[in-house]
């Protein structure tokens, strides 16, 4: 309105209708008539200028909604629509780990004095200390349209290169979330925890043994009653124990079936259980694996397709094998509860998980028929339903303060040798273990046995691989910031069986009686990481 009076009265000024004399023809009804004219062209004039402004505004808020929102900030890199319903992030998690073994091996006996390492004088190769990139993991995630999202995250880690997450989702409503490609699965708790949140180097014997870690299917998820309980269940093509499926297609079409449930029923209380979680996963499929390869002579199975896995120390070190001919040959069924606990610095996470596998023996068999085992590759007789099980119980506590959560910590003061900061520094403890079933390593006559293609072989060698493993860590991270981590572990492991008695030959095998078994000698590891994430 400011602007109309003054753009009104310069108009008049310029005119000099403000300087005429105030009675001269103040009655001259010609000149009146004109003056009207003027001043009604004059305030068109301003009417116009006024709409002109009015829409240059317009046009200026409507560019800016327009306009995409580009962010930078400690949780990675990302360009949007300013509505916020399209959005493209950048991500990145990048591990540099050593490991040091003052004792261990890296591979069950008996795998040949070819292979790369130090074959010791119990038949083993000895561990050695290796630098690793043990996570390279750059992410493109993103949303368009509000709720349909997807993921892209490639693994450069390990010395080769593969896709980690690849999927696409639907995000309808908090209750009901659709997710399709290759995930995590979503059975394990300490899975579902992020790779840069993992409070120790290593994941426990529950989630990388027993638990599947990534599948390719189809998962359905929401959250109920507040954020108070967590669901999902799936349709996948199904791994084996600790097992990451490949983007490629499932070779026998055999599906498995997951499920969980998980609460946090105190979420939003004052109460000092507003940090505790607990629930329950399973899965259920019934699995068969390649009997046979090439289906043309009498070799073993392929050993990356016989449906069953090996397990590995929390170095990441071998310590049992089922024997080539075995197979997964019939159902399996996991079940996992779990739970954790967060009160100020302190944390604690806990799992069990356990496996029933139904497992055969494979003895090959030829295309063409004739000759033995032609007519069938499972020895018959020998199909076994194993249970594995394990548990483990992690403990946390920060020293500076910071509240422990199931995510990263953000420490209070990030390192700074300039101004004095410190950053956030946290004490880590664990116990966890790994127990096979004894029927693993006996054969159909309840005796032990060694490995071979006959009714009396077993699934393992007793004097190979070990029955058990009990691993205590102790550790402490130090958070420079929320996006650099140094980590460092002390892990012993002690082993049930696993290894030939003293003063036998190499060549020896397990008898029926088991006494040509003793212990495993202990591993003692230094895990050293160096993690940048955003």
């Amino acid at each position: 309105m400011q602007f109309k009076y003054t753009k009104f009265a310069s108009a008049l000024l310029a005119t000099g209708l403000l300087s005429l004399p105030y009675s001269a023809n103040a009655n001259d009804s010609t000149e009146l008539e004109e003056l009207r004219g003027l001043v009604q062209e004059l305030s068109q004039q301003v009417k116009i200028l006024a709409r002109k402004g009015e829409i240059n505004e317009e046009t200026g808020a409507a560019e800016k909604k327009a306009a995409p929102v580009i962010k930078a900030s400690s949780s990675g890199f990302s360009f949007g629509s300013a509505d916020g319903k399209n959005e493209v992030k950048i991500r990145g998690l990048l591990q540099a780990d050593h490991r040091h073994f003052s004792d261990g091996a890296n591979d069950v006996r008996g795998r040949s004095n070819e292979r790369a390492g130090t074959l010791n004088a119990d038949g083993f190769h000895d561990a050695e200390d290796t630098s690793l990139l043990r996570r390279v993991r750059p992410t493109i995630e993103g949303k368009v349209g509000g709720k349909y999202g997807f993921r892209f995250t490639p693994e450069f880690g390990g010395g080769s290169a593969s896709a980690v997450d690849a999927y696409v989702e639907a995000n309808l409503n908090p209750a009901f979330k659709i997710r399709a490609g290759k995930q995590k699965s979503i059975v394990g708790l300490e899975r579902l925890q992020g790779g840069g949140d993992i409070k120790f180097v290593e994941r426990g014997y529950v989630t990388n043994a027993i638990l599947p870690n990534r599948d390719l299917g189809v998962t359905v998820s929401g959250d109920l009653f507040g954020n108070k309980l967590n669901y999902g269940v799936g349709i996948v093509n199904g791994v084996a124990d600790g097992g990451n499926i490949s983007t490629g297609t499932e070779y026998n079409g055999e599906r498995e079936y997951t499920a969980r449930v998980f609460a946090t029923p105190f979420i939003d209380s004052d109460s000092a259980l507003a940090g505790l979680g607990f629930g329950i996963g399973g899965t259920w499929t019934d699995y068969t694996g390649e009997k046979n390869l090439n289906f043309t002579d009498t070799s073993s199975a392929d050993a990356t397709r016989n449906g069953l896995p090996s397990y590995v120390t929390e170095g990441q070190q071998t310590f049992f094998r089922y024997t080539s001919n075995a197979i997964a040959d019939g159902k399996r069924v996991r079940w996992s509860p779990q739970a954790n606990y967060y009160y100020g610095p302190f944390g604690v996470i806990a799992e069990y998980a356990k496996v029933s596998q139904e497992v055969s023996l494979a003895s090959g068999g030829s295309a063409s028929g004739g000759g033995a085992g032609s007519s069938t590759v499972i020895t018959p007789g020998t199909n076994k339903n194993l249970k594995h099980d394990a548990w483990g119980i992690g403990v946390s506590y920060l020293l500076t303060g910071e509240d422990a959560s199931f995510k990263g910590v953000k420490p209070k003061q990030d390192f700074d040798l300039d101004k004095g900061g410190w950053g956030a520094w946290e004490l880590v403890a664990r116990y966890s273990e790994i127990d096979l079933d004894e029927d693993t390593f006996k054969n159909a006559a309840g005796q032990y046995g060694a490995e071979g293609s006959g009714i009396n072989s077993t699934f393992s060698d007793l004097t190979k691989s070990s029955k058990s493993a009990e691993t205590w860590t102790v550790g402490v991270n130090w958070y420079l910031n929320s996006n650099a981590k140094v980590a460092l572990n002390y892990a012993r492991t002690s082993f049930d069986g696993g290894a030939l008695a003293k003063g036998l030959a190499q060549t020896t095998n397990n008898n029926a009686s088991g006494s040509n078994v003793r212990d495993r000698d202990d591993e003692e590891a230094i895990l050293a990481r160096f993690q940048v994430a955003f």
